[in-house]
């Protein structure tokens, strides 16, 4: 197991500290080096054999504490949280450290997180949680394309998605949403599996993601709002929208610039929808990618805003 806070003795050096456990149930000594230099290599810390912890940066001592555990040649590695006592550039690094771990020796890890961005990229399997209660298990992209409530889907994702108030309505039997006043017919693939399952007209939680929003041309459907704030993140702008009386938020590429004397609509595409929660219990019902314009979207960026917009 792993440790949040590394619990490192701080009065051994690093190879005493990798070997204590292997000490403890007695391996020849042959065998404590030959596995603790192995692991230190793996490490890249095999340099730092010799030094106490407070001579090591956190990472490094991150490092140690993960070769103290993977002498052991453990089935299971538990990790409990390892990076989140290190910075931001540190905490990028030690992610990619992490992955090549894993592809050399081999082991299943058991990685336990609040940050998304670590799910995502060190997991092959996600579980998500919340209250004990598991609400979803699935692959990263599984995950975020198709979230199973409203939890996950606003949980997965930076920026967050943008949930609305909706109605699905179903009329010469065609499925549309109808959200703000402008009405959005579904891709054939979404019409088959509602007409499959037999869904009835209901209103819903409608899901859009900020990547799936983009600034459009002046049109009847679309929705408009002010822009609050605008936030420059270098390949991408994030804006934060006040559209139907709710903050949303948008990403847009780093070529738009966003300046508060214009006010250019916004449009965007479905991305999930949901049964409202008092109609019944939280379940995803399908992922959409209808555009509710003909123009190609363009992939966007983070947050901000106040001007007048539409989406």
């Amino acid at each position: 197991m792993v440790f949040q806070s590394y619990a490192l003795y701080p009065h051994m050096t690093v190879y005493e500290n990798m070997a204590f456990s292997l000490k403890l149930r007695k391996f020849p000594k042959d065998e404590i080096d030959k596995r603790v230099r192995e692991a230190a290599e793996a490490l890249d810390i095999t340099q730092y054999l010799d030094r106490k912890p407070k001579a090591l940066s956190g990472g490094q001592r991150q490092r140690v504490a993960i070769g103290r555990a993977i002498v052991r040649e453990p089935k299971v590695l538990l990790m409990d949280e390892p990076l989140s006592n290190l910075d931001a550039k540190l905490r990028n690094q030690m992610r990619a450290e992490i992955i090549k771990l894993r592809q050399k020796i081999d082991t299943t890890f058991m990685y336990v997180t609040h940050d998304q961005t670590e799910a995502m990229t060190l997991g092959d399997r996600i579980v998500i949680m919340k209250d004990g209660v598991i609400q979803q298990v699935g692959t990263p992209q599984e995950v975020f394309d198709h979230p199973a409530n409203l939890f996950v889907a606003g949980f997965i994702g930076v920026p967050q998605m943008n949930f609305f108030d909706a109605e699905l309505v179903k009329a010469e039997g065609k499925y549309a949403v109808t959200v703000g006043g402008i009405q959005v017919e579904l891709s054939e693939e979404k019409q088959a599996a509602l007409t499959k399952n037999g869904v009835a007209s209901q209103t819903i939680t409608l899901g859009v993601r900020p990547e799936h929003i983009a600034l459009m041309g002046d049109g009847a459907q679309m929705l408009h709002g002010t822009v609050d704030v605008s936030e420059m993140m270098g390949s991408a702008v994030h804006l934060h929208v006040n559209v139907l009386g709710k903050d949303a938020s948008a990403e847009m590429s780093g070529g738009h610039h966003h300046r508060r004397k214009k006010s250019p609509p916004l449009c965007g595409r479905i991305t999930s929808l949901w049964p409202r929660p008092k109609r019944g219990p939280e379940a995803s019902l399908w992922s959409a990618s209808r555009r509710t314009s003909g123009r190609r979207q363009r992939r966007p960026a983070m947050r901000s805003w106040r001007r007048r917009t539409s989406f």
